[in-house]
């Protein structure tokens, strides 16, 4: 095993090597030789650098380095000021106006003229905004606008939106990236190609993407922001990416020093980087520090409840017996080692306001055992059986739980499905019983409850288990109204009661962001969406 690790370290370094002599040869590709340079990989590739499709993490990060908004959250996911200044929100809670900057510049490019720049300005937003929800350009990100009734600008350094109703998340929506400014002239001349040619305000500016190969941005000495002394933002002179899709090589490129950190937890390094407690190994300990964090990311089983369905998961008391009847800590401990932590609360996750410290499904056989019996009562099924689908990713944890239900008498199936085919079958109600896992799209719980308002019913919205409750739809529609964080926070967690008491699904864990970084880096965080942030970042 260790023999066969050297010898695909040591291809990988001569491939590496071989790239290396090739990039530098490459006169399109930028001198970094003296460069504070920051290196990451990014093995789920990135399909665009428009921010109007920046849906995947991997696009995310890239669209991050690049574009501003009109606000943004910082790692305790408080929004704060960014592109906007200060704004004004009416007291019906429907109309906000924004005071913009007068020093923000989009990246230099001869587009703008002899001046090679100009200020952003409202209408720029108007601009941004209309192309989001414009069917043509079809953005993923279009649906955050649905509550808004109109926007306008109504001078260059105002901006005024305009919703339908009182929707306290909104601000927060904003901070995605999708809601960007971009500059109607590169979008103009560039057309489809502004994926790969981008033009923001960010503190980096593209320089080259080679795509699957190499995607450099360079400092933009333009940039806001500064920091409390007054230097100006960005540290670092530029950012290399690259695009190795195994994430063991993305490993072994750390250890060599390669890349300046990685992120997760992947089932091919885990066990040699870290031990059962969650602590890095010590061969690492003079090279590389961890940092962990709350991750807004629940995973968790579905139960699709239908009353049209005839199978056993329609009965409250299989769905509690199968709650009860395995053992979370250890599931944690075993096969996250240590990274996580059991969902023996609510569905909320742990970094949120909202997080609800009630008394969720803790291991118990017994009980589980009990309500299996109850279950065998109330329907006469003397041989409960249920099949789990998965993907290839969770297929540890299924055969676990798996394992542990059959000990209550419960026969369990784990079927293995492709990523794409489950994602559809789950939204098209074909599974019983699936897999699944919701990361916040924006920083407040009503993100996690709208998953079992019953108008959300999947296909076309996120309610995958077709839960319907009326106590919980008037609860869910209470609370935008609500006035006071408190007030609404407390409906968020009567919800998030009667989701548990009901069970339409199987909390597994709440994830944690997970970070393994060279020593000479400082400034990188961690935060409870994984954004990654590399302006405040440093490196010796």
């Amino acid at each position: 095993m260790i023999m066969a690790l050297k010898n695909r370290l040591q291809n990988l370094t001569l491939y590496i090597g071989l790239l290396y002599l090739v990039v530098s040869c490459n006169t399109k590709y930028p001198p970094l030789a003296g460069l504070k340079v920051f290196r990451y990989n990014e093995h789920s590739n990135i399909s665009s650098l428009d921010p109007a499709f920046a849906k995947t993490l991997a696009n995310i990060w890239g669209v991050n380095q690049l574009f501003n908004g009109l606000v943004q959250l910082d790692d305790s996911l408080h929004v704060a000021p960014d592109i906007a200044k200060s704004w004004v929100l009416s007291p019906d809670g429907k109309t906000y106006t924004f005071t913009l900057r007068k020093d923000v510049f989009f990246h230099q490019h001869e587009l703008f003229g002899k001046d090679s720049t100009r200020h952003v300005v409202a209408q720029d937003f108007t601009y941004s905004f209309n192309r989001l929800k414009d069917p043509k350009v079809a953005s993923p990100g279009g649906w955050i606008l649905q509550t808004v009734k109109s926007y306008k600008a109504v001078n260059d350094s105002v901006f005024q939106i305009n919703l339908t109703q009182a929707f306290p998340p909104f601000l927060g929506l904003l901070a995605m990236k999708y809601c960007s400014v971009v500059p109607k002239e590169a979008v103009d001349y560039f057309g489809d190609e502004f994926r790969s040619n981008p033009i923001g305000t960010g503190p980096f500016k593209f320089k080259l993407w080679v795509e699957n190969t190499k995607l450099v941005y360079l400092r933009n000495t333009n940039y806001y922001e500064s920091d409390s002394a007054g230097k100006h933002l960005p540290y670092l002179d530029a950012v290399a990416i690259t695009f190795l899709p195994d994430k063991q090589n993305e490993f072994l490129q750390l250890i060599q020093g390669n890349l300046d950190f990685i992120t997760g937890l992947d089932p091919s390094y885990k066990d040699d980087i870290i031990d059962f407690n969650g602590q890095l190994n010590p061969q690492y300990t003079n090279q590389l520090y961890m940092l962990t964090g709350a991750y807004l990311n629940t995973e968790y089983l579905g139960f699709l409840i239908d009353s049209k369905k005839n199978n056993a998961i329609q009965n409250i008391w299989l769905r509690k017996a199968i709650n009860y009847g395995f053992n979370r800590r250890k599931m944690i401990r075993f096969l996250r080692n240590g990274i996580g932590t059991p969902a023996v609360n609510g569905f909320i996750p742990k970094g949120l306001p909202a997080f609800n410290n009630l008394k969720g499904y803790n291991y118990n056989p017994e009980k589980a055992r009990e309500y299996l019996k109850k279950y065998t009562l109330e329907t006469g099924d003397t041989n409960p059986r249920i099949s789990i689908n998965t993907d290839a990713n969770y297929l540890d944890l299924c055969e676990y739980i798996q394992r542990e239900l059959q000990k209550i008498g419960l026969e369990v199936a784990v079927n293995v499905n492709p990523p794409a085919t489950l994602r559809q079958a789950k939204a098209n109600g074909k599974f019983s019983v699936f897999r699944a896992s919701w990361i916040a799209d924006y920083p407040d719980s009503e993100n996690y409850l709208s998953l079992f308002y019953s108008k959300n019913l999947a296909p076309n919205g996120p309610n995958y288990t077709h839960f319907n409750n009326a106590a919980f739809d008037a609860l869910y529609e209470r609370s935008f109204s609500a006035v006071t964080l408190n007030e609404r926070y407390n409906l968020y967690q009567k919800m998030d009661s009667l989701i548990i008491s009901n069970a339409p699904i199987v909390p597994l864990y709440y994830d944690q962001v997970v970070r393994f970084v060279q020593k000479n880096i400082t400034g990188l965080n961690v935060n409870p969406i994984n954004a990654l942030q590399l302006k405040w970042v440093k490196k010796n």
